[in-house]
């Protein structure tokens, strides 16, 4: 019976800027300005309880425990996910990609910028709902929160309460744990940009450097701030997603809406006095319950809003109460307003944003698979001497300059021996062999000679070949021109 109490209570802690004005604003309608409600009641305390979409937020939030585990991957004795900026290098997973390679880092983030627009537009911000970083993190500080203080209601009047030294040790282990998170998140962080085990063992020889220590001190500091103080006024004063959602979705997104025909008009349940007739209500019995469990405050029965993270936890709310007063599930539901309005939802393919965002997604993906294919562990460029383009020796030769340059993309010292290939009677002078340190350029000077008499053209095609002697199946190529003077 208590329990039914709490569930029915509110808590007092909805509130909006709207509460004392008029939605009737003839002014702002008529320029367009849309009028939605956001929570201006203090600290969000939710109210936690299990449901289908609370049991999918945990599991898609697990996926963020990799933030913590990918530093201490290994992959053939280095770091697995390392990215190496002080030697412009970035490794993944045995693959070293290079400032030449940068394009396909820049088609790894079209395809995921791309693959949250589609998402939008299908369903809301499903990302805030489920995978966004700050959600998972303030969701996981308010568990802890709830775990050493209490239900919301307790919170709320310790929040209200003055600072005594018994409120401060009930504080404290909270806030201990919450600073434990945000070193742990702030260090897994820097992690990916040097060696994890060296971080952990100049921690405990107090070697870190200036930069390190900074990142890592103002990292906690706002992982603190933002998930365990801040919370849902991040999503809604500085997300800039949160502002620009509106224009990603459409009469077709699938989010949380309440079915306001079935209802309203809201009111208790009641049972009639004998002679008195019974009220007509909706389904909606006003407990409130779907406000309590929102993490930003939001009333879904006021509509698709502002601070909605679309995370479902109002429908397991919602649905529960339906269990209980025996009404069928589904007064709030994910359906979309074409739904509501009596239209059938286009199949995804047919929908043209859907189309476009996807195509877009397949160029990156496809681009992303080439680059991983094609990628070589050399790479090489020949820069023709342009001044002056060709010398005539006095032996009748013509003789043309390049500087040959080849990238090591591989994790070992590379020994690259230059040759060459052309018309009959070419020779060449360059280093017999350049020693080139993993991810670095090695260069040298290429003198090519060919007898006049051989050249039947101004430009000639040869071809500059670079082999590491160490590992012969790894080389590379290049094109170029030989140029001479025009025959008289």
């Amino acid at each position: 019976m208590s329990d039914n109490k709490d569930l029915y209570r509110d808590n007092g802690q909805t509130g909006s800027l709207l509460d004392e004005m008029s939605l009737d604003n003839k002014n702002l309608q008529n320029i367009g300005v849309e009028i939605l409600p956001v929570h201006t009641g203090g600290t969000v305390h939710a109210k936690r309880m299990p449901g289908k979409f609370r049991t999918i937020k945990w599991i898609t939030a697990s996926f963020w425990i990799a933030l913590f585990v990918f530093p201490y991957l290994r992959w053939d004795g280095h770091q697995a996910l390392l990215f190496d900026l002080a030697n412009r290098q970035f490794h993944i997973f045995g693959i070293t990609i290079l400032p030449q390679d940068i394009w396909m880092l820049a088609m790894i983030l079209l395809f995921f910028s791309l693959l949250l627009a589609a998402s939008t537009a299908v369903a809301g911000r499903m990302w805030c709902g489920y995978f966004c970083f700050h959600t998972v993190w303030t969701d996981v500080f308010t568990w802890i929160e709830e775990k050493l203080e209490g239900q919301p209601n307790k919170r709320i009047k310790l929040d209200e309460s003055k600072m005594s030294l018994g409120k401060l040790k009930i504080k404290l282990p909270k806030f201990i744990a919450w600073g434990l998170i945000g070193f742990l998140t702030a260090f897994s962080f820097v992690a990916y940009f040097t060696d994890a085990f060296d971080l952990w063992a100049r921690l405990f020889s107090f070697e870190w450097g200036s930069t390190e220590t900074t990142v890592i001190l103002v990292l906690t500091a706002s992982t603190f701030f933002f998930a365990g103080i801040l919370r849902e006024q991040t999503c809604i004063g500085f997300c800039p997603y949160a502002r620009i959602q509106g224009a990603m979705i459409d009469t077709q997104t699938v989010v949380p809406t309440y079915d306001n025909d079935r209802g309203e008009p809201r009111g208790r349940m009641k049972r009639a006095k004998p002679g008195e007739e019974a009220p007509d209500l909706g389904d909606c019995i006003d407990c409130n319950l779907c406000v309590a469990v929102c993490p930003t405050g939001v009333d879904i029965r006021r509509g698709q809003q502002f601070g909605c993270i679309t995370c479902g936890l109002c429908i397991d709310a919602c649905d529960s109460v339906m269990d209980k007063i025996k009404k069928p599930r589904g007064l709030i539901r994910y359906a979309s307003l074409a739904e509501f309005a009596g239209q059938k939802l286009p199949p995804l393919f047919k929908r043209p944003r859907v189309i476009v965002y996807t195509a877009i997604m397949s160029f990156a993906a496809i681009m992303m698979v080439y680059g991983l294919l094609t990628m070589s562990p050399i790479d090489l460029k020949a820069l023709h001497e342009r001044s002056p383009l060709f010398v005539q020796m006095s032996d009748g030769n013509i003789q043309n300059k390049w500087t040959v340059k080849v990238v090591n993309k591989s994790n070992e010292v590379m020994l690259a021996n230059v040759t060459v290939t052309g018309p009959e009677g070419l020779t060449f002078v360059a280093d017999k062999q350049i020693t080139i340190q993993p991810g670095n350029v090695g260069a040298t000077t290429l003198f090519v000679r060919i007898p006049k008499k051989n050249l039947t053209d101004t430009s000639t095609p040869v071809v500059i070949h670079v082999q590491d002697i160490n590992n012969e199946q790894i080389s590379a190529s290049y094109e170029t021109a030989f140029l001479s003077p025009k025959k008289r």
